[in-house]
Formats: structure tokens, C-alpha cells, sequence
């Protein structure tokens, strides 16, 4: 079954890779297109900071070393519970998979280059979420994923694990 963690995170790389580039060869930087106006463009960033523009701000000349750090002890981190996890295919195999396959996907931006091609832009009215790209995403879907087994998951199932 690790073959399919595998897979999973295998795809997150290569659709996030696939998506940065076309992004960087089709939209100018800091040019946009609507697709749904008012509420969603495609938009042509780059965010030296960490997730979601997080010290984008900072001028410290170590920011890119400690967010190249940062990401290869949680891919650490993730390998090792993966391992952890077995054969096993469940939702926290998947999770875990998103999550490796997005910090991956990010951190070949930041040791290519330096910083991370953002182009997912929602937003409504004044109110703006700051852009993120697919690697973002699958991080995000993976922890609410993580989070839905830590708290929705049956009390005689939490019981059984811990046994």
C-alpha cells in the first residue's frame, strides 16, 4: 500500500509543479485573470515568506534557509509517521500523503529559487485571502483531514488505539 502513499504524493508534486509553471508562463507577475468576478481571479505571485505570505515581510538573511529547514524536518516528520502508519490505506495514510507531497511541492520552489509562485486568489468584497497555489491546498486538505480523525472519529475506535 505504500505505493499508493506514494502515488498520492507523487501527483501533488507534479500537479503543483505543472500548474507554477503555467502560471509563470501565461500570466505576467502581479497581473490576474477573473474567472468568477468578485470572487476568484488567477493571479501571478510570489511569496518569499512562508504559507499564505507568513514573513513575506522579513529581511533576514537567514528567512530562506529556515523555511528550507523548517520544511525538511516536517517532511521528516511526515515520512516517519507515514512509516508509522504501515500499509495501511486510511484517511490518515492520505492525509499524511497530501501533506508530504504539498511541503515537497513548496520546497522545491524555495531551494530553486528562493520563493514560492502563488496564483490562487479568493476574495469577496474587502475581504481577501492571501493567494496560495495547490501545494498549499493538498498541506491544508491533509491537516483538516488529520484534524477530522483527531476529533470526529468514534469514541470506541479512540478507545481501541490507545489500548
Amino acid at each position: 500500500m505504500r505505493k499508493y502513499h506514494i502515488l498520492i504524493a507523487t501527483s501533488v508534486v507534479l500537479f503543483d509543479r505543472m500548474s507554477k509553471w503555467l502560471v509563470a508562463q501565461k500570466i505576467a507577475l502581479h497581473d490576474g485573470v477573473d474567472v468568477v468576478p468578485g470572487f476568484f481571479r488567477l493571479t501571478h505571485v510570489q511569496n518569499e515568506g512562508a504559507a499564505f505570505g507568513l514573513f513575506s515581510d522579513s529581511t533576514s538573511e537567514w528567512k530562506v534557509a529556515m523555511l528550507i529547514l523548517f520544511s525538511v524536518a516536517a517532511l521528516a516528520v511526515v515520512s516517519a509517521l507515514l512509516w508509522k502508519n504501515g500499509n495501511a490505506m486510511n484517511t490518515t495514510a492520505i492525509a499524511l500523503s497530501l501533506v508530504f507531497g504539498g511541503a515537497l511541492g513548496n520546497l522545491w520552489d524555495r531551494v530553486s529559487s528562493g520563493r514560492v509562485i502563488d496564483f490562487l486568489d479568493v476574495y469577496y468584497g474587502s475581504h481577501h485571502w492571501p493567494a496560495f497555489n495547490l501545494a498549499d491546498s493538498a498541506i491544508v486538505i491533509g491537516a483538516l483531514l488529520l484534524l477530522s480523525e483527531i476529533f470526529l472519529a468514534p469514541q470506541e475506535e479512540k478507545a481501541g488505539e490507545q489500548i
